[in-house]
């Protein structure tokens, strides 16, 4: 964190000129040429993604960062949890870099370790060891730790449903966490009904279940704060204006939403969607509009358009803006650290199982 000298010489980061950010980024990087790595998130804005050298989801990302085993320095253009699977995931001599450690993640955030001990005691008690732990990779390192010492595995939203398969043979419960959407779409896309899927309330710590004798999967109540904002209205409104539309979205989004959509995929599955359809397919996303918007003008033969014209793209993952990153470049280049994210090696070290699993269980 900066104290207050440094804030101050922070903020006239603010009144430079993009021009002069964007030109000095650009000699810096050629400057450290191989020793330094900047990768970006595909919701970060356009004015980051210019300076990646890859761009991805999280765990792409962090996968990318650790095959490099030349970049001593990795700046990591994406949110707090995400620099944390690149740490954990990299060798000990390279060095993680969040432009801004404040670029966190509401729906990691959803839960933490105090939480989730306090659930695990309450669901074990009722459900004894018949039921394993399984987290999405948009968890802190912390959660993902709990999950990898308890037997339990990291997931994406490409990989779920093989590794939701895998765990649901493990054990005769399971407790799926942040994201309670990507959960019920997964589950349901397996067979499980929906009275054999719980919600766990973590502020209230209760489980919400019309019959918890039937309960297979126990979803924890988080939610991606974009992925929200898209609703069965929007699907129809378009629909009705437009019938030949076609509707892809996340599975982040609520199973309503998922359920009226044409196409349901990962980042790089709507990426690829786009790129594969025909000229003059009309397609409304349901996502990160800062992507959406680089769809549009990446694939100008397709009429791509906003599920939602009006939703917010990610604050958090928007702290990483121009001057934090002109920031950023400038500390390294005089020889300082800037914010480098570290887990520590306990952590890492049960984090790292969850992902191995992950890993072993995807080839």
């Amino acid at each position: 964190m900066l104290d207050l000298k440094e804030k101050v010489a922070f903020n006239k980061y603010y009144d430079e000129a993009p021009e002069d950010q964007i030109a000095r980024i650009w000699k810096i990087k050629a400057d450290f040429g191989t020793d330094l790595m900047l990768v970006a998130h595909h919701y970060q804005k356009d004015e980051i993604v210019q300076f990646a050298d890859a761009r991805g989801d999280s765990l792409k990302l962090a996968q990318i960062a650790a095959n490099n085993h030349t970049a001593k320095k990795i700046v990591f253009c994406g949110v707090h949890f995400m620099a944390e699977t690149a740490d954990i995931l990299t060798a000990d001599n390279q060095d993680v870099i969040l432009p801004d450690p404040m670029a966190g993640c509401s729906m990691a955030d959803m839960a933490n370790p105090f939480q989730l001990n306090k659930a695990w005691q309450s669901l074990t008690a009722d459900y004894g060891e018949s039921i394993i732990p399984v987290t999405y990779v948009n968890s802190s390192a912390a959660i993902k730790a709990f999950v990898g010492k308890h037997g339990g595995v990291a997931i994406t939203s490409s990989n779920a449903k093989k590794i939701m398969t895998w765990a649901l043979k493990q054990a005769k419960h399971l407790l799926f966490l942040p994201d309670q959407h990507l959960g019920r779409n997964v589950a349901m896309d397996l067979g499980i009904t929906a009275d054999q899927i719980g919600l766990w309330h973590a502020q209230q710590d209760f489980l919400e279940a019309a019959h918890p004798e039937k309960v297979r999967v126990i979803l924890w109540n988080g939610y991606c704060s974009v992925h929200q904002q898209f609703n069965v209205d929007h699907v129809s409104n378009l629909r009705q204006k437009y019938p030949d539309i076609k509707i892809i979205v996340h599975p982040e989004c609520a199973h309503e939403v998922t359920e009226a959509a044409d196409f349901v995929g990962s980042t790089s599955a709507l990426i690829k969607y786009v790129e594969n359809a025909p000229e003059n397919t009309r397609i409304a996303i349901g996502t990160d509009n800062n992507l959406v918007g680089r769809l549009k003008d990446t694939y100008p033969d397709k009429r791509v358009m906003f599920l939602n014209p009006f939703s917010c793209a990610c604050i958090l993952m928007n702290r990483i803006d121009l001057p934090h990153l002109a920031w950023t470049m400038d500390q390294l280049a005089a020889g300082r650290s800037g914010h480098v994210i570290t887990v520590d090696s306990q952590t890492a070290f049960w984090a790292k199982k969850a992902l191995s699993r992950m890993l072993e269980l995807s080839v």
